[in-house]
């Protein structure tokens, strides 16, 4: 998985609050292996009529190269699959802005390269409002929290942790292992202060 700390593409505002994981990607798509792709999965029930349509005057309809959704709180919420994010992924979306986001949700996306960007609610609607219907030139920065839309600039919250997992394309093995010294070290104490501990012939 390839990291990124800056990210510049074109935002759309999704305003909605409680979009579940079940609207992300409905169950009856997740049998689709991946390799397929699931992006045209995406919202799909929200984004196509009865007829199955696509309508016109939905965001992600309306406008091409979207890559950030300007969301409402709770985002992801639901259940745990990680194919909703799967999905956002294979669409071409590299970060979700809300207010809130489901747990799971979030946790998945980071794994995923996919940044969960946490502002306050005040800011989100600000967002929103100069985005309305149309899709606007966004700048995001890992490293500041911050993003910028046009002359709206706000901070995201963001855990370090997280932050070093996105900017290098990290997993949780590798974060691991980004702390390979400190491990050695806490090995070697153990051994030395708690050796009644070990058996006999361990390493």
């Amino acid at each position: 998985m390839a990291g990124w700390s800056t990210h510049r593409g074109r935002a759309v505002s999704l305003p909605q609050a409680n979009i579940d994981t079940d609207q992300l990607i409905p169950a009856r798509f997740m049998s689709v292996p991946r390799a397929q792709g699931y992006g045209p999965y995406l919202l799909h029930d929200l984004r196509r009529d009865e007829a199955g349509d696509l309508k016109a005057d939905f965001p992600l309809n309306a406008h091409d190269a979207t890559s950030v959704l300007v969301a409402g709180r709770n985002f992801g919420s639901g259940s745990s699959r990680e194919a909703a994010v799967y999905a956002l992924i294979d669409a071409g979306i590299r970060a979700v802005v809300a207010p809130s986001f489901g747990d799971i949700f979030a946790a998945n996306a980071v794994n995923n390269g996919l940044l969960p960007a946490q502002i306050d609610e005040a800011s989100c609607e600000m967002l929103a409002d100069k985005l309305g219907g149309r899709s606007q030139d966004i700048v995001i920065d890992i490293g500041a929290r911050s993003l910028l839309l046009g002359s709206i600039g706000a901070q995201f919250a963001l855990d370090d942790s997280w932050a070093l997992k996105l900017i290098n394309g990290w997993d949780d093995i590798d974060l691991t292992r980004n702390h390979g010294v400190a491990i050695a070290a806490f090995k070697n104490i153990r051994h030395q202060t708690t050796a009644w501990a070990w058996p006999s012939g361990a390493d």
